[in-house]
């Protein structure tokens, strides 16, 4: 067992009874943060379960707690650069990254430290960010997993008003000359959150102000706009997922929900990713904005269905 690290729970979002934080280290000595969560049925195995761009465990307690309702042990983590996980930049505001491949390694220790303690078989479970890495790291050869579901995973995205090719190339000249640290235009440190009937996350305002709540009350979770750093690595990461060669090797069943109403990430280049991966099942779920599992509970069932479809025989 590693050091107890802290969750942090709201009126609307309390912490999940059961649960427990830790701390485990990944690439270059970072301190990062992991939770787990037993299952409350007779346990059928494990989902490690990671969120996207700017997410924190708390974020994941109803969709923990419903995956724990269906018998399954939930790891849950807060990437490198959010949550309460350590940041990269002293203005801990800025989403910032330098490159993937120190993901990649967080996420290959976060498995290693908490293996022991993660019934099988085992699924994994991401959103947007976390889809697209969990993908590469299938594609580098993690082999564990007997699934994978993912949640409008980061394929591609949109990078408004440039071409996403303008784009990589600015972000990466940025970050290469030792700016990749500042804000992408236009991008503004602190702002307020979007009204709801602003927002392109979710239709369902209950689980909006639910998030929106956990961020007032515990600011140390919240996470601001992106950096150059940050854009180079999702462009990075999306072109080796479009045009690279570990897809076409990964035997993992990969099962893609996307968002039809996307406005962050691009649907067309979801459905081409997917296709590279030999057993790879696309979804198009009508009527979502990019957080499926934070969206109205006749969206959210969509995708139930299609995880416990998936997942049956286990």
């Amino acid at each position: 067992m590693g050091e107890p690290a802290p969750l942090f729970g709201t009126e609307l979002a309390p912490v999940p009874a059961g649960a427990a934080a830790e701390w485990f280290t990944g690439a270059g000595g970072a301190r990062l943060r992991a939770a787990m969560l037993p299952a409350s049925s007779a346990t059928r195995g494990s989902v490690v379960l990671s969120g996207g761009r700017t997410e924190s465990i708390e974020k994941y307690f109803e969709v923990a707690s419903e995956l724990a309702g269906r018998g399954f042990a939930v790891l849950m983590h807060d990437w490198r650069g959010q949550g309460v996980s350590q940041r990269l930049l002293p203005a801990r505001l800025k989403g910032h990254a330098h490159g993937y491949q120190d993901f990649l390694t967080d996420y290959a220790a976060l498995i290693a430290a908490f293996e022991a303690r993660l019934p099988k078989p085992w699924v994994a479970m991401s959103h947007s960010m976390g889809g697209a890495l969990t993908a590469m790291a299938l594609a580098k050869g993690e082999d564990r997993f007997v699934a994978a579901v993912l949640s409008a995973p980061m394929f591609g995205i949109f990078t408004p008003p440039l071409p996403a090719a303008v784009a990589r190339t600015i972000a990466g000249a940025f970050a290469g000359v030792g700016l990749g640290g500042a804000l992408v235009a236009g991008a503004k440190l602190v702002t307020a959150p979007a009204p709801f009937e602003a927002n392109v996350l979710t239709h369902d305002a209950r689980r909006y102000a639910r998030n929106v709540d956990q961020i007032a009350e515990h600011p140390e979770l919240a996470l601001g706009p992106p950096t150059w750093g940050w854009l180079a690595f999702a462009l990075a990461a999306t072109g080796e997922l479009q045009r690279g060669d570990g897809p076409p090797k990964v035997q993992t069943p990969l099962i893609v929900m996307a968002a039809a109403e996307d406005k962050l990430v691009d649907n067309a280049q979801v459905r081409t990713v997917t296709a590279r991966f030999p057993h790879g099942d696309f979804h198009e779920i009508a009527g979502a904005y990019h957080e499926i599992l934070q969206e109205t509970d006749p969206i959210r069932a969509q995708f139930w269905a299609a995880f416990d479809k998936a997942t049956a025989r286990l």
